[in-house]
C-alpha cells in the first residue's frame, strides 16, 4: 500500500506559525504528536526540504506530507456492549457512556470504545488516525456522555474530518452548571490553548486556538444550578469545561476547572453530547442523531426541581 500524498499552501495569514501546529489545525485527522514523528522521520518537506518541528511557516511555502499506510492492529477486540444510533458502511454512529474511554492511551488500553469498536465492526474501521485510535475522528472526554461518530473507511474517515475542520458539523450539549443565569442566552468567544503551568489543563490563552461557544438557558434552579444547552461553533479540547468555567458557570461535578467536590458526588462533569449532524460521506445528504439523556443526568435534574 502507498503512502497518502497530502500537499499544503500556507496562506499570508498563517504566518510564523510552528509547522506541526499549522499541519494540526489543516487536517485534525492528524495529531500533533503524530504529525512529529513523520517529521522526525522526513516524511514531511518544506519547499522539497527537511524541516524540524519547530520550523515557523512563512506565506507560499509548499508543504508535502507523506502519510504511510496504517501498520496491523495490536489492539485487541473487546466484547462489551454498546449503544448503537446508526450504521453503514461507511460509519457507526454510537451513544457513549459515561465513564467509557474514546481510544486506547496510557493507562487505559482495554475497555475503550476502540476496544469494543474492533470487535463490532472486524477490520472495517479506518486507518488514518493510526494503531490506537482506528475509526476516530472526533472525541469526547470520558465522563462526557452521548454521540460519536466513527468511520469505517479512510474516505469517510477524509470527508468528515474536513467538515469538522471547517467547523460545519451541528453539535449540541446539555449541562448543568454551577450558579443560575440572569438572561437566557449568550455566546462565550475566547481562544483556548493549553495551561501555561498546568499541561493536563486547558485554560482561555491568548495564544490558543479560536474558540466559540453559544448557550441557551434551559431551566434555573433557585441560584445555584442551571441547566443548559450549549451549541458548538468550534470544537476544542474541553471547550465547554473551560468556556463556562470563565463566565462564572463551571459543570456540575467538574473537579479540574470547578469545585474539587460536588454535594451529588457525580463522576465526573454534568456534560451529554446530545445532538450530531453532519453530510453523509457517500450520499452527501445531512443526517442528525440525537442520544437521550442519560439516567444519571434526568435523576439530577429531578432533585434539583424540588
Amino acid at each position: 500500500m502507498n503512502n497518502e500524498i497530502i500537499d499544503l499552501t500556507v496562506d499570508s495569514e498563517e504566518r510564523g506559525i510552528r509547522i506541526d501546529k499549522y499541519i494540526a489545525d489543516n487536517r485534525e485527522e492528524l495529531t500533533r504528536s503524530y504529525i512529529q514523528k513523520l517529521i522526525q522521520d522526513g516524511m514531511i518537506l518544506v519547499n522539497n526540504k527537511t524541516v524540524k518541528a519547530n520550523y515557523k511557516v512563512t506565506p507560499d511555502d509548499s508543504i508535502l506530507i507523506q502519510v504511510p499506510p496504517p501498520v496491523d492492529l495490536q489492539i485487541n477486540a473487546e466484547d462489551i456492549p454498546i449503544d448503537i444510533l446508526y450504521e453503514d458502511k461507511d460509519i457507526i454512529v454510537v451513544n457513549k457512556a459515561k465513564g467509557m474511554v474514546v481510544h486506547p492511551a496510557a493507562g487505559h488500553y482495554s475497555g475503550t470504545l476502540v476496544n469494543s469498536l474492533l470487535y463490532h465492526c472486524k477490520e472495517e474501521l479506518s486507518g488514518i488516525n493510526g494503531v490506537y485510535r482506528p475509526g476516530i475522528v472526533h472525541r469526547i472526554d470520558r465522563n462526557t456522555t452521548g454521540v460519536l461518530v466513527v468511520c469505517k473507511n479512510d474516505k469517510a474517515h477524509q470527508f468528515i474530518a474536513e467538515q469538522l475542520k471547517v467547523h460545519s458539523i451541528t453539535r449540541k450539549y446539555n449541562a448543568i452548571v454551577y450558579n443560575s443565569f440572569k438572561t437566557d442566552k449568550g455566546t462565550i468567544e475566547a481562544p483556548i490553548g493549553r495551561h501555561p503551568i498546568d499541561r493536563k489543563k486547558m485554560s482561555i490563552n491568548k495564544k490558543g486556538k479560536h474558540a466559540i461557544t453559544n448557550f441557551n438557558v434551559l431551566e434555573n434552579f433557585s441560584n445555584r444550578y442551571a441547566h443548559i444547552e450549549c451549541s458548538l461553533q468550534t470544537g476544542r479540547t474541553h471547550q465547554i469545561r473551560v468556556h463556562m468555567s470563565s463566565i462564572g458557570h463551571p459543570l456540575l461535578g467538574d473537579d479540574i476547572y470547578g469545585p474539587s467536590k460536588d454535594s451529588f458526588h457525580l463522576e465526573g462533569q454534568a456534560l451529554h453530547a446530545r445532538i450530531l449532524g453532519f453530510i453523509h460521506p457517500t450520499t452527501k445528504e445531512y443526517m442528525e442523531f440525537e442520544a437521550p439523556l442519560p439516567d444519571y443526568f434526568t435523576a439530577l435534574l429531578e432533585k434539583l426541581r424540588k
